[in-house]
């Protein structure tokens, strides 16, 4: 988005909740920065500034409204839209690179010097990657201060802080406040909950066809990795500093989200995630508005506005779904994939490995609940644990190779361009699974599988063209939207 100030403050003076997350408003009269659907009175113009990031406006010397909570705003879309390099440094920055590797680890990642890194990231956002990452640190503070019952000591190392003394200095700097002062404010809030869990809520853009979400996540399940019941996403993560476990409960305005946690400095990479996941930080105007400009998906953007992708929270389990549920139905990928996890569980029982709070022979329940096999653990399951055709099982077990000798890059930071390409090239992944991943592991918006069966199927009950060349030329009406166009063709079959 375009900084421009006339767009900015119309959007500031009708509270529009959309640009939430967009862009960031300066107010120099009070020293405060808000999100652009703050209910405070509009400031003067000659007093407004509009900023691209929480941190640039904290960069300026503004401290954050404690009435809109600006750091609590849905991220920019454009982050999950773009695969350029900030595109890619903002995901990564949200997953917590900066704070386990540093800035010399970041520009690794992106293939840049942390000077020419830098550069860019000041140019678009107003802020380096250091003050990027200083924003979402006290963000982690806030959060654990009003949520949990740690220490301070604990918090500030927890939320990547390297001493007390820095964590008491940004939060004071960012919110105005001690920490301390903090916790007392918002202590009526807090919930009862056992150590290493935090409740917390996940903003989003209105609107969102939660049902929708639950009823594609729901019949993927994998017993003992994820389960929806009851109107809650349950699963287990597999998190840079250890294991843990959420529940996603959708609601008005928000997600709920519950999260236990192994190692509390994994908040920051598992909220990304979880949001990921969920495709929160979507702009469902904007796309419902371009495939409801279509009058075959008018009908069914209007009977079911805020549809989301279904994303992943670890790229390498989305990938191993993708190739096993090649030609085959869901139920039947759900049965293989079944039968894995069980495989994975008899060689870590085997070899004397945890299997969680469970035993062996112990029911998955929800303090069961697992993150999916590592790239080295599927190398470790014997052949017959595998359960699928030779062909098949050889193009997993060349994924897992190439994941655990980092040949192959399947987080959300990765380049999406080269990713697919080293996809391509390995045998067994043809361009339904590379697209496939794309979408969903890497976050494009514009990815349309027309061979899919369910696809054709979806789009001939639209009345739309049904085979593989007249349905993708007929879908670049819906670009740069086709992987939300995908999920709709799916639901219409």
């Amino acid at each position: 988005m375009e900084m421009d100030f006339e767009r900015c403050y119309r959007a500031v003076d009708s509270r529009d909740q959309r640009f939430d997350g967009w862009f960031y408003t300066g107010v120099t009269s009070t020293g405060i920065y808000c999100r652009p659907s703050c209910p405070a009175t509009t400031p003067k113009r000659q007093n407004v500034r509009f900023f691209p990031s929480a941190a640039a406006a904290q960069g300026a010397g503004l401290r954050a409204c404690r009435r809109c909570r600006p750091d609590a705003a849905p991220g920019s879309p454009q982050w999950d839209v773009r695969a350029d390099v900030v595109g890619r440094a903002m995901r990564l920055i949200a997953d917590g690179v900066v704070d386990r590797d540093g800035i010399p680890g970041l520009a690794a990642r992106l293939g840049y010097t942390e000077r020419h890194l830098h550069r860019m990231l000041r140019a678009e956002m107003g802020a380096g990657p250091l003050a990027l990452a200083r924003a979402q640190r006290a963000q982690t503070a806030r959060v654990l201060i009003e949520t949990t019952g740690l220490g301070m000591a604990e918090i500030a190392f927890a939320a990547g802080f390297g001493s007390v003394r820095q964590f008491n200095d940004t939060v004071r700097e960012v919110y105005a406040i001690a920490p301390s002062e903090l916790r007392a404010a918002r202590g009526r809030h807090q919930a009862p909950v056992g150590a290493g869990t935090i409740t917390l809520r996940l903003a989003y853009r209105p609107p969102l066809h939660a049902r929708a979400l639950l009823d594609f996540l729901s019949v993927r399940a994998l017993p003992g990795v994820e389960e929806v019941r009851d109107g809650t996403y349950r699963r287990g993560l597999r998190l840079p500093h250890g294991a843990g476990e959420v529940a996603l409960t959708p609601a008005d305005g928000h997600v709920a989200a519950t999260l236990r946690l192994a190692d509390l400095r994994d908040l920051a990479p598992a909220v990304a995630r979880c949001r990921r996941l969920l495709d929160l930080d979507a702009d469902p105007v904007a796309i419902d508005a371009t495939l409801a400009a279509d009058p075959a998906l008018a009908p069914a953007v209007a009977a079911e506005p805020g549809i989301r992708v279904p994303r992943a929270v670890d790229g390498f389990e989305l990938a191993v779904r993708a190739i096993v549920g090649q030609q085959v139905s869901v139920t039947s990928a759900r049965t293989t994939l079944t039968r894995l996890l069980a495989a994975r569980d008899r060689v870590d029982h085997e070899v004397g490995g945890s299997d969680g709070d469970r035993t062996p022979g112990q029911p998955h329940d929800q303090r069961g609940l697992r993150g999916f096999p590592s790239a080295e653990e599927v190398l470790g399951v014997p052949d017959e644990g595998f359960g699928m055709p030779v062909g098949r099982r050889e193009t997993v077990r060349a994924l897992a190779r190439a994941v655990a000798d980092g040949e192959l890059d399947l987080a959300s930071g990765g380049d999406r361009e080269e990713t697919v390409q080293r996809l391509l090239a390995l045998p067994g992944i043809g361009p339904w699974t590379a697209g496939y991943l794309a979408m969903r592991a890497f976050g494009d918006p514009d990815v349309l599988l027309p061979t899919d069966l369910a696809v054709r199927r979806g789009a001939a009950a639209l009345g739309l063209p049904d085979t593989a060349k007249t349905l993708d030329a007929y879908a670049e009406r819906w670009r740069p939207w086709r992987s939300y166009a995908t999920i709709r063709l799916w639901r219409a079959a």
